[in-house]
């Protein structure tokens, strides 16, 4: 829909979590996330974003909620209309079958490789990004700036001791774009190709990489107060299972005692009676999402804290 030169859009930023890997739903061979014009026909904008989505990936939505409206004058290069894009967030739990060709779940550490800390060995922030980024403070036309870009730096990116917030995704990635090290600032401002990072994630069109940053950002704030991750969850699982869920959302490892001493206090889960065997090891009990928390707790919240492993 357009009207004086404007297009309607709407985006959906459609997340998984498979075997402990985070994954996103895209189209364009990883290029983009599923988007399309908004129709007059829809009677609400998530109706319009429901409908588009199932008949472009065959994939049917199930949690889903706004996350935020791209207007920047620059989000699309070239064309005459300038493209409104009302993105959403949307969990849902990765399908087996056939697809389209180009409709893929991917890795979304993909796209953000610097934002998986799940492990210790080779570190990209402190290898490689930290210097670029010093690099451009270094740039800066006079004392001030430089100092406000290193602080910056050292504030997203948890440098010289400042601690790693995994909030802050969306920010990093702005900074990264801020500072030209990423493809898409290359190709919005015709950078060389010399100053992107060695390993700047897959880029994506138009601005899709940033909406993706942002419902990355949504997510991690939101599985802290609301028990969003049993939307990602199976009828039935192990608390090995769920921890390794939200460690692959929160790009980092987790408390494990703490961790279930906190979901079995706030009274997330039930038992079912059933085991896993198949676990390497001794069986495993499974349980369930107790789904009358959602009505208990809609007011008050769920927190999980997430206690860092000791």
């Amino acid at each position: 829909m357009s009207d004086a030169g404007y297009a309607i859009e709407l985006s959906a930023v459609i997340v998984a979590a498979t075997h402990g890997s985070p994954r996103v739903l895209t189209v364009s061979d990883g290029d983009a996330i599923p988007s399309g014009p908004f129709q007059p026909e829809h009677r609400t904008l998530e109706l319009g974003l429901r409908a588009w989505v199932e008949a472009s990936t065959h994939h049917p939505l199930g949690y889903v909620e706004q996350l935020y409206t791209f207007a920047d004058r620059d989000r699309t290069i070239g064309g005459d209309l300038r493209t409104i894009a009302l993105s959403y967030l949307a969990l849902t739990r990765e399908a087996e079958g056939d697809r389209d060709v180009g409709v893929a779940w991917r890795d979304w550490y993909l796209y953000f490789p610097w934002e998986d800390r799940r492990e210790e060995a080779a570190d990209p922030v402190a290898e490689v990004i930290a210097p670029r980024l010093n690099a451009w403070a270094d740039e800066a036309p006079d004392a001030e700036t430089r100092r406000t870009r290193r602080q910056r730096a050292q504030i997203m990116f948890g440098l010289d001791g400042s601690p790693w917030n995994e909030e802050a995704a969306l920010q990093r990635y702005e900074l990264l774009y801020e500072a030209g090290l990423i493809p898409e600032a290359a190709r919005a401002r015709s950078l060389s190709p010399d100053r992107v990072l060695p390993n700047p994630g897959k880029p994506m069109v138009h601005d899709h990489r940033r909406i993706l940053a942002t419902g990355l950002s949504r997510l991690r704030a939101k599985i802290k107060y609301r028990p969003v991750v049993f939307e990602l969850m199976p009828p039935t699982f192990t608390l090995l299972q769920l921890q390794q869920a939200v460690e692959a959302l929160a790009g980092r490892r987790l408390h494990k005692q703490n961790f279930r001493r906190l979901v079995e206090s706030q009274g997330l889960i039930e038992e079912t009676g059933e085991v896993l065997a198949d676990t390497g090891g001794r069986p495993a009990r499974l349980v369930r999402f107790r789904r009358e928390v959602l009505l208990q707790r809609a007011a008050a919240g769920t927190r999980l804290s997430l206690s860092r492993a000791g």
